[in-house]
């Protein structure tokens, strides 16, 4: 097994020819800089989290996932990933030729969104009805795509120049698949109280057929609020790493490496989320996935504060 690339959470290996296996680290980046401390089981909880998603999802398409831990034969060791750390974190999948796009969607208006909508009553370029407020929901889900950046932040684009880049059979597929899984899980995630504000889908090619691939559905790639606690015209709590951005944005760092020491209850406000996400979409105990912790209770109540 042989490292092949570290992004800000994962770390890449290659198996073989056909399999990667991905590592989820607990490193947490914000505004584009990796933070010197981890949040602990902060990957396990994005990995049970994929994991659970691709299975939910399957009838929308299929994933890169194979299988979830270190499969037989495979040894960890020689590539300088301990055993006990790989526990729980670790997905076997498929390679795929992916595609240079970041698929996002949008159920409400919110995030980047919200911020052009401000400026210029459009989204991604498309206008939208005068009058709409901060995380108010869209009349239907929106594929608002944007480029990958390699350096700095991603650009969002229109679909037009979305089908540019991939041509537009690819992109059109793209669109379905995308704008379907986020309705199929906005519906599974409304039944245990959550609303999926937007999420972005990486996807690719593996055998000529679109797959979902990356992580799914986890607070690092979506914005989850508690339904009870969502109202138009604000910024509902969210189950992500709000209480760090909020946090860094009072700290007066300027946003350049080196970050700032976190203190250690902002770790476990961050950590908190993370796990309360998957328990509360998922209906499962995080104690039970491997290497997990008790569950840190309900989540985020209306006192924390969401920037947007």
């Amino acid at each position: 097994m042989k490292h092949i690339y570290s992004g800000k959470v994962r770390d890449v290996y290659e198996v073989d020819g056909e399999r990667l296996l991905l590592v989820t680290s607990d490193r947490i980046s914000a505004f584009d800089v990796i933070m010197d401390q981890p949040v602990p089981g902060k990957g396990r909880a994005l990995t049970a989290l994929t994991a659970f998603w691709a299975a939910e999802l399957a009838k929308v398409a299929p994933s890169h996932l194979l299988e979830v831990g270190v499969p037989a034969g495979v040894e960890v060791e020689a590539a300088g990933v301990a055993r006990s750390y790989a526990e729980g974190r670790t997905m076997l999948v498929r390679r795929a030729q992916m595609l240079p796009l970041e698929c996002i969607v949008r159920g409400y208006l919110s995030g980047s969104a919200w911020a052009e909508y401000k400026r210029s009553g459009s989204m991604h370029g498309t206008a939208l009805p005068a009058g709409m407020l901060q995380s108010q929901q869209l009349p239907e889900p929106v594929f608002t795509p944007s480029t990958k950046a390699t350096v700095g932040h991603d650009e969002n684009i229109s679909f037009d120049q979305a089908a540019s880049l991939v041509g537009a059979q690819l992109a059109s597929a793209a669109r379905e698949i995308c704008v379907e899984a986020y309705r199929a899980g906005a519906a599974r995630a409304a039944e245990r109280g959550i609303i999926i504000a937007d999420t972005k889908f990486e996807l690719g090619l593996i055998d000529g057929e679109l797959a979902i691939c990356d992580e799914v559905l986890t607070p690092d790639s979506s914005r989850f609020w508690p339904v009870a606690q969502w109202r138009p015209g604000g910024a509902p709590p969210s189950f992500d790493k709000q209480p760090l951005r909020d946090w860094l944005a009072e700290s007066g760092w300027d946003k350049r490496p080196p970050p700032p020491a976190l203190p250690p209850e902002i770790v476990e406000a961050t950590r908190s989320r993370y796990i309360a996400a998957y328990e509360l979409l998922t209906g499962l105990s995080f104690a039970d996935w491997p290497g997990g912790e008790a569950g840190p209770g309900p989540g985020p109540g209306p006192d924390q504060r969401e920037s947007g």
